[in-house]
């Protein structure tokens, strides 16, 4: 019970400090049979690419799947870069299953297209050909979208690397802390603050359609919610009602807040906020502690953590009409901070397993409980938008750092900050 509340309510207050934490991806595990895939140096549009190797990025990403094993840059014999030149029987000879080609065209405008193609060298069809018209500056998303696309054509799911993430970064060593609300590529570049404060900041979550974020700050020394445009830094204070104002979740729709509020008795219960009206609906009564509430895909129910059987475990609550929270998790002696897969077949929660906080993975129809992670102290589990992977905050030495590992527990990866700690990190939506 001690993690539960006292990663909810007890935090460390500090003052300002001048660096945050940027992310270096490490991969520290991929399936047994990766496939072999040559991404060839795509042709440049000199100087509007700004020497970005659009080729390595994709290479990147397809690896950091844990899928794919990209072929070394020394051992090309040759560069095409359309799928008319690609010598089938040489990449084949040397043991890759795709070719993935490409070119750079700089428009008068200053955009660039980025076209791509795929090749299956074991039956020699040309699978994909797209283009992507982008300006100089989103360079960087168009190299993730053809990953996603090569990825999607491969693997048959839809590819999550063009998608953003968002973290909490920790500067500082108390009482001299800075705390800062981090927005960066699915692979930890492309890393920008969108806030800075002296306080602490908590529970972001992304809006459905992935220009807002909302989140807890300290700042005026006791718990608020924000409403904040990630574009132009716009934001609104939603919630600061007397006692805990906390882990807000966003309906499918975007309309409402699921709140975790105390009320001036300090009891915390779950509530409903209509950011429009700001009309407030309460949705669970109870004397214990209900908190960190998360949407079904549909909209048609909250799972949430509550100590009401007498330890942390993980309720469901329909919105239809006069349903009661019924019980879902009955694996082990706690269970808390769920997040729905959006195919709303699976719960990711924070669990104890064999003495440590793990990531778990639930099958709702099953409820088999199955554990992802193998950190001692993970927590804030968030599912990539197609669902294959989660992402996590861990400790690695001490510090705070973030992971992903993919549903079935083969893949994973790290995202180390190369200055203070990362934490609370939240997986975007795709963009529409």
């Amino acid at each position: 019970m001690k993690k539960f509340a006292t990663s909810l309510f007890i935090l460390t207050l500090g003052l300002a400090s001048p660096v945050f934490a940027q992310l270096r991806l490490t991969i520290t595990q991929g399936v047994t049979d990766p496939i072999p895939i040559a991404v060839v140096p795509f042709a440049r549009a000199v100087p509007a690419d700004g020497g970005m190797d659009v080729a390595a990025i994709i290479q990147r990403d397809l690896e950091s799947s844990g899928r794919f094993k990209g072929m070394a840059r020394t051992d090309f014999l040759t560069t095409p870069t359309t799928a008319a030149e690609v010598d089938v029987a040489g990449f084949k000879q040397q043991r890759n299953d795709y070719v993935v080609v490409g070119k750079l065209t700089a428009l008068a405008n200053g955009d660039i297209t980025v076209g791509a193609e795929l090749v299956n060298v074991l039956t020699g069809m040309r699978m994909m050909g797209q283009t992507w018209t982008v300006k100089s500056t989103n360079l960087r998303n168009a190299a993730h979208r053809v990953a996603d696309a090569v990825y999607e054509k491969i693997i048959g799911v839809r590819g999550a690397f063009a998608t953003r993430i968002a973290y909490v970064s920790v500067d500082g060593k108390p009482p001299n802390q800075k705390y800062q609300l981090i927005v960066a590529d699915a692979d930890g570049e492309n890393a920008q603050a969108i806030l800075t404060r002296d306080r602490p900041l908590m529970s972001p979550a992304w809006s459905p359609d992935g220009a807002m974020l909302a989140y807890v700050s300290f700042e005026s020394r006791v718990s608020s919610v924000y409403v904040q445009n990630i574009h132009t830094t716009q934001r609104s204070r939603v919630s600061a009602r007397a006692g805990i104002n906390g882990a807000p979740s966003w309906s499918p729709d975007g309309k409402k807040l699921a709140l975790t509020l105390s009320g001036s008795n300090g009891n915390l219960d779950i509530y409903l906020l209509d950011l429009t009206t700001q009309q407030l609906t309460r949705l669970t009564d109870d004397p214990g502690i209900d908190t960190e509430a998360n949407f079904s895909p549909d909209g048609s129910a909250v799972y949430f953590t509550s100590d009401r059987p007498g330890s942390p475990q993980i309720y469901r609550l329909g919105l239809g009409g006069n349903e009661r929270p019924k019980r879902v998790t009955f694996t082990g002696s706690y269970n808390a901070r769920p997040r729905v897969s959006p195919d709303g077949k699976q719960l990711a929660v924070l669990t104890l397993d064999n003495g440590a906080y793990r990531i778990g993975l639930q099958d709702l129809a099953s409820g088999t409980l199955t554990i992802l992670s193998k950190g001692r102290q993970d927590e804030s589990p968030s599912f990539a938008p197609n669902g294959a992977m989660v992402i996590l905050a861990g400790r690695d030495r001490g510090q705070g750092i973030l992971q992903t590992v993919s549903i079935d527990g083969q893949t994973s990866f790290k995202l180390n900050a190369d200055a203070g700690e990362v934490r609370e990190p939240v997986w975007g939506p795709y963009l529409k």
